[in-house]
């Protein structure tokens, strides 16, 4: 058992390379921003802090234990708590993608946002894959505060939108979660070619006739 649950974490860390990779690859992340995380049997594997995502080493990423205490690896991402809170409520979270991706962070960073609900659902697959995307407000780099935020929306909502900042999103697998905050970033980049122009996002009843396991 023991030689198959270290097998397993070394396709995890294969797999979270590889995304970070692609995901650098197509910009949706620059410099060292963004972090990603997935749950192991025994805790998680999380970016080290100031870390590339298109130049990760799976043998370097850091290993926090079931209390969220560093065990393995380098020091884990500054954000590592936004992750811890997002994974404590949500029990179904296999990974988890942060990012600073161009235009979810724009949109951010406008003000009047509404914080129950940042981006309209103008399409299907951002309804399916997102579903409502809450705001929370801004705080300093560092600062706790977030991840208690995150923790009590974490309930209800499985992608939250920092202000100034940036989206989190968790998915039952690190690749749900990924193609969820793509899907959010299309959305982001939509909303902000519309401004201005006449729009109808979906309807109540045409979102709640989605399947939203698709």
């Amino acid at each position: 058992m023991n030689v198959i649950t270290r097998s397993h974490e070394s396709q995890l860390r294969e797999r979270l390379t590889t995304l970070g990779a692609s995901l650098f690859a197509r910009g949706l992340t620059t410099g060292t921003s963004g972090n990603l995380s997935v749950r192991v049997s025994d805790g998680w594997l999380m970016t080290p802090t100031n870390a590339s995502l298109g130049t990760l080493d799976p043998d370097r990423l850091s290993k926090l234990d079931e209390n969220g205490r560093h065990v393995g690896g380098d020091r884990p991402t500054k954000e590592s708590l936004l992750h811890l809170a997002l994974y404590r409520q949500r029990r179904d979270a296999g990974g988890i993608v942060h990012l600073h991706s161009t235009y979810a962070v724009a949109v951010s960073c406008m003000d009047g946002l509404d914080p129950a609900g940042c981006l309209p659902p103008l399409t299907a697959y951002f309804a399916m894959r997102v579903g409502r995307l809450p705001l929370v407000p801004y705080h300093r780099p560092g600062d706790p505060a977030p991840a208690t935020a995150i923790y009590d929306l974490a309930a209800r909502y499985h992608a939250i939108l920092l202000a100034n900042h940036g989206p989190i999103v968790s998915g039952t697998t690190l690749e749900s979660a990924a193609a969820a905050i793509e899907e959010l970033e299309e959305t982001a980049k939509l909303f902000l070619l519309l401004r201005g122009i006449p729009t109808r996002p979906l309807s109540d009843q045409e979102v709640s006739q989605l399947d939203r396991g698709h």
